[in-house]
């Protein structure tokens, strides 16, 4: 499944290619087809993502929301206008990243005949995209988009998205820090109410929106944090550490269109940056740990794979015990 640097980038990219545009929007594959023609005609205002989540915002008012889960991607093609990636989504047959590839040059003769099962195609002026495969594909009034914002807990990336907005007039730049101290505080105090493990909290899109099972592992290894530590154990100082971390790792990720977790100091240099350095333990089970001589190990967590370092983040010695 994408994880929320994904997401974000793709509401970037629906920005630029339809921001502002009036689309066609219909659904080859028939299932689609009665929401389609709700939007169907519209200008596309703007689009934002929450987590692993994308919203698009009409000129009549109504949103599309798409949850690509395991299985959705969307592909994107047009003119010289366009640019950006060719597919953002999953299968991730080649890993954490999307695929890009330069427009063929000649005059554009609008989109190609669909291919396989296409949900939904969206097409302007300048470029088309369709997407296959989607958990939710659906199109919603404001009410109910607030429903399903409220299920999902604060965003990592809400900071980056106010200065992308704001970059493009849409947005107050001095947001960006106070919408992201919001966030924090949430996540702060969602922490504080679990005895879940950390592991299993940063999983739980109620309680912070848009961590996957990288940024999942790759943020405990390098806040040197046991997976199997309460939630509520935290210290303060941990817990802003660590959101501080994931923040910087996922907005990494918006900009570069892939996930990077380690210094540079910690990689192999005989290895290619990606994939072979990109991750500290994520699919390093049984690799030696790039800090200690510790073996990375692996285990089934809530139906998840886990990784971690069993010496880099021991859980701490419980104080007055016996």
């Amino acid at each position: 499944m994408p994880e929320g640097h994904s997401l974000h980038r793709l509401a970037r990219q629906f920005d630029d290619v339809f921001g502002g545009q009036t689309v066609n929007v219909s659904s080859p594959q028939g299932r689609f087809a009665v929401d389609a023609q709700r939007i169907d005609g519209c200008r596309l205002e703007y689009a934002f993502a929450k987590g692993k989540q994308l919203f698009c915002l009409f000129s009549n008012d109504l949103y599309l929301r798409v949850h690509l889960g395991l299985y959705g991607a969307f592909s994107f093609g047009g003119d010289s206008y366009f640019t950006g990636a060719s597919s953002i989504g999953a299968p991730r047959k080649i890993g954490e990243r999307e695929t890009s590839a330069p427009q063929e040059a000649g005059e554009y003769a609008g989109p190609p005949a669909p291919v396989g099962a296409v949900r939904a195609r969206i097409v302007s002026e300048h470029g088309w995209a369709d997407l296959r495969g989607p958990t939710a594909c659906e199109v919603l009034d404001h009410e109910q988009v607030q429903i399903q914002l409220a299920k999902l807990g604060p965003d990592p990336l809400v900071g980056a998205a106010v200065r992308f907005r704001a970059a493009k007039g849409q947005a107050d730049p001095a947001e960006a820090d106070a919408r992201l101290d919001e966030a924090y505080t949430l996540f702060s105090a969602n922490l504080l109410r679990t005895k879940s493990p950390i592991g299993i909290v940063l999983m739980n899109q109620q309680l912070i929106s848009g961590v996957g099972n990288i940024y999942r592992a790759e943020a405990l290894f390098r806040n040197r944090i046991s997976p199997d530590l309460p939630a509520n154990e935290l210290s303060t100082r941990t817990a802003r550490k660590l959101w501080n971390d994931i923040v910087e790792t996922m907005e990494d990720g918006v900009r570069d269109g892939r996930i990077i977790t380690t210094h540079p100091e910690d990689r192999d240099p005989e290895g290619l940056l990606w994939p072979d350095n990109a991750y500290y333990v994520y699919q390093r089970q049984g690799m030696g740990c790039r800090k200690c001589n510790a073996k990375i190990s692996l285990a089934e967590v809530a139906a998840r794979k886990l990784y971690w370092c069993p010496k880099c983040q021991r859980l701490p010695r419980k104080r007055g015990g016996n």
